[in-house]
């Protein structure tokens, strides 16, 4: 079904799609970007975040995500593509006996993780989860699997189901039209998915997967 949580503080960031590929070589940043290292996160702003520092914007996605999934403490919840772990110190601040874990491929981000939730926090691919079978009340997934190849995709979706029990909640990027599919062709430094809702709503059926869904553009 689809929700929006992440469209809550999407557009609170401002940007210059034109100038991120006439100002440098946007190839050659990109190649800086998918280090997942310092670059990215705390570099210049042309190769990733520009800095990407906690500062508590993820609060109301948290406390959507509690109410609408019914969280209480005592239960586990996954994020793949955990960054430094901001959402899931939100969510402990919320409900500080709940069970987070996180997954990223990045060891810089995991490095950098809140204190709170860095012993939680896995280095690993969204393709292999190291957890076992219907073990976590929610996994969520936040602007990760869009830097995932097709391929990458199959196995991520299903081991996604797999280790959750029900309930899930994936945000990838999409795009609606011709101006959409530009700017996010410009902005983009990581991803590899560049599909239309149309298609990543094939991509799931067809992987069984029955989780929440947002998409977000960049218009």
């Amino acid at each position: 079904m689809l929700k929006k949580f992440v469209s809550l503080v999407h557009k609170s960031t401002k940007r210059n799609y034109l100038a991120r590929v006439n100002s440098v070589d946007k190839s050659q940043v990109a190649k800086k970007a998918i280090k997942w290292g310092y670059d990215y996160w705390d570099g210049s702003r042309d190769t990733g975040y520009g800095g990407y520092y906690y500062d508590g914007r993820w609060k109301k996605v948290a406390k959507k995500l509690i109410k609408n999934y019914k969280l209480k403490n005592n239960m586990k919840v996954l994020d793949v593509g955990c960054g430094k772990g901001f959402l899931l110190h939100d969510l402990k601040q919320e409900l500080p006996s709940l069970n987070v874990y996180g997954l990223d491929i990045s060891k810089y981000a995991l490095q950098k993780a809140l204190p709170d939730v860095r012993k939680n926090c896995k280095l690993g691919s969204a393709e292999k989860l190291p957890f076992k079978s219907n073990y976590f009340d929610l996994v969520i997934s936040i602007n990760t699997l869009h830097n995932l190849y097709n391929y990458q995709l199959v196995n991520a979706l299903r081991e996604i189901s797999r280790v959750g029990k029900k309930k899930s909640f994936i945000c990838v990027e999409a795009y609606r039209n011709e101006k959409e599919k530009m700017n996010l062709l410009y902005w983009q430094l990581t991803c590899r998915a560049f599909f239309t809702p149309k298609e990543w709503k094939f991509l799931f059926k067809e992987n069984n997967f029955n989780g929440d869904f947002e998409f977000i553009y960049f218009s």
